[in-house]
């Protein structure tokens, strides 16, 4: 490896294994060094732009440190965050949050950084799994049990991923983290993509977003919030830029999630539902594929990921001092939390592109790159969406948790007030990056990778444009809050059809198989025949032989259609690819379904 270059989510790894041995007074000064020092790493490579870290691993060349400005504003972004994450999470005395938790930075690191489809895939895996136990840490039923839909769903991405990555290496021969091919997309080539928008949240596949990040820890959903949908977003800006189906999914994606948002009544789902929406100018972004669009989707992630990462903190500030997170149990706050309603403020109008404020300079990047590309309705619907937007987070949120009848228990009301130090401070520096974004442009927009295009937010039909759409809204606010207000809601979403469809597998295999249990049994009770075998006998028969036959049985099918599939296509050596991958399959899923 070259030697100078240090990988950040090498640094990471380390401080999270090095955390145990630190004790005593030197551990908060230890835990705010580590994402310093990765911070550090990420500026320095910023300004050596390159190819760094490749190493030869059997027949592979594998590039663990590819820098270029796409990388250099994600990096950045995603460093920033893992100090400002950290600094809010010094109170937690769990080391093994924090573990996990740089362990989930290092993966979103590792997959910005690499230029290969093998290190990505490691690094991505390395997201999901640390990220689950951000999830799991909280230790309530309703955690455990999204924890495990939450890797349940990441593991079913992470195979279509790799079933993509070894289609595309079979084809071509080639590991490269590249662009895809737009004209004549492959079967390799939808799989990559679909897999990536699986972590990107975009519907069907984003049921996981609000069921994960509303049940995690309250520094878990901070983490949550701010990498793996935006780690997801550099891939498909990396690997599928200009895509046309992205625009559609990208602008169904803000619509579905601002409507859900309206209706929802947990403070962390809503936000969670805004993330879904927010994500989806980004995908729009990518699928439009122009310079201009490409930038505003880095923009947009950057701005993205710190006034939602605010927002999360307001949040958690609420839920840490009060113990509830539904607005029918809260409200009235201003008076208890003055501090945390101001950067709650920060961040809601913030997202809700405020001038001045960092959505103001990046959304409107994107929703401008769809008219200039002559893609009308995607840019009427999205700017549609900014006044959904601003009714959800610039007003309802903070009208529900701050202003609305105060609906607290005397005990919540008695324990709400302003949270501990460490976690001001890391409000307080989101809210200062979001007013620095918004109201100093070199700042963010030197960091864009394109950097031939210029874009001017402040002209005076786009101010013009933005006061209208906001005094609008905040006006309808004003007519129709009583019909918006907390109300508890069963929203049923896409996520029905899974967990339903998953109770009735389950019903039709236990079942079955337990009557069928019960009724030998009872025969061999009855019979008293001595050639039946027990129960015990049987199973243990099944698990070496007829496992074994179904997977031989598997195999021989898959090998022969194999064959056949190469001499009608001619393509060599694809039957043995599919022979081991659905080989493979069929072992773990039969592992599985044992254990």
């Amino acid at each position: 490896m070259t030697t100078n270059f240090f990988h950040p989510a090498l640094i990471m790894i380390i401080g999270a294994l090095l955390l145990p041995l630190v004790r005593g007074p030197f551990r908060k000064a230890y835990l705010f060094l580590i994402p310093l020092l990765t911070f550090i790493d990420v500026f320095y490579l910023s300004q050596h732009p390159g190819t760094y870290g490749v190493v030869q691993f059997l027949d592979w060349e594998l590039t663990f440190g590819r820098v270029d400005r796409l990388s250099m504003i994600f990096g950045f972004i995603m460093s920033l965050m893992a100090i400002i994450g950290t600094i809010y999470g010094l109170h937690v005395e769990d080391e093994w949050q924090h573990i996990a938790a740089w362990f989930y930075v290092a993966g979103s690191l590792g997959v910005i950084y690499c230029g290969d489809f093998l290190v990505l895939f490691l690094f991505w895996e390395m997201m999901a799994f640390a990220s689950t136990f951000l999830i799991w840490f909280k230790k309530d039923p309703e955690s455990l049990a999204a924890g495990y839909r939450y890797i349940l769903v990441h593991t079913f991405g992470g195979v279509i991923l790799l079933l993509g990555f070894v289609l595309r290496y079979q084809a071509t021969g080639d590991l490269s983290f590249v662009q895809l091919n737009v004209q004549n997309p492959e079967l390799y080539t939808w799989l990559i993509m679909i897999g990536l928008m699986l972590n990107a949240a975009v519907p069907p596949l984003h049921s996981w977003l609000p069921d994960a990040y509303s049940k995690a820890t309250i520094t878990g959903s901070v983490f949550m919030c701010a990498f793996t949908t935006k780690t997801a977003i550099y891939t498909l800006a990396r690997s599928c830029a200009g895509f046309d189906v992205l625009i559609v999914l990208g602008v169904i994606m803000a619509i579905y999630g601002i409507i859900y948002a309206i209706m929802e009544n947990d403070v962390r789902k809503l936000l969670g539902w805004e993330i879904v929406s927010q994500v989806g100018y980004m995908v729009t972004g990518v699928g439009i594929g122009t310079a201009l669009a490409i930038n505003g989707t880095c923009a947009h992630a950057f701005a993205h990921i710190l006034y939602k990462g605010l927002l999360f903190m307001a949040a958690g500030a609420v839920i840490h001092a009060t113990g509830k997170s539904k607005f029918t149990e809260l409200g009235g706050l201003y008076k208890k939390m003055p501090a945390t309603f101001v950067f709650l403020i920060i961040g809601a109008i913030s997202v809700s592109a405020f001038p001045f404020l960092s959505g103001f300079v990046s959304k409107s990047m994107i929703i401008s790159a769809s008219f200039e590309s002559h893609i009308l309705w995607a840019g009427f619907l999205l700017t549609m969406v900014s006044a959904g937007t601003f009714l959800v987070a610039g007003l309802r949120l903070p009208y529900l948790l701050f202003f609305s009848e105060n609906k607290c228990s005397a005990e919540t009301w008695e324990k709400a007030v302003d949270p501990s130090w460490n976690m001001q401070l890391a409000m307080a520096l989101a809210s200062f990056f979001c007013i620095l974004i918004g109201s100093y442009l070199p700042f963010l927009y030197g960091m864009l990778p394109n950097t031939e295009v210029a874009y001017h937010p402040y002209g005076a039909y786009h101010l013009s444009e933005t006061l209208q759409i906001l005094a609008l809204t905040a006006f309808g606010f004003f007519l129709l809050r009583k019909h918006i207000t907390a109300r508890e809601t069963i929203s049923l979403d896409l996520d029905w059809f899974y967990r339903k469809g998953g109770q009735c597998f389950l019903w039709t295999v236990t079942n079955p198989l337990q009557w069928f249990d019960t009724a030998f049994s009872k025969a061999y009770r009855v019979v008293g025949l001595s050639t039946l075998m027990t129960t015990s006998q049987f199973w243990s028969w099944f698990d070496w032989n007829g496992i074994d036959g179904v997977v031989d049985g598997t195999a021989r099918c898959v090998r022969a259609i194999g064959q056949r599939i190469s001499l009608v296509l001619q393509r060599g050596q694809i039957q043995q690819t599919i022979y081991y991958t659905v080989t493979f399959a069929a072992v773990i899923l039969v592992a599985y379904v044992w254990l």
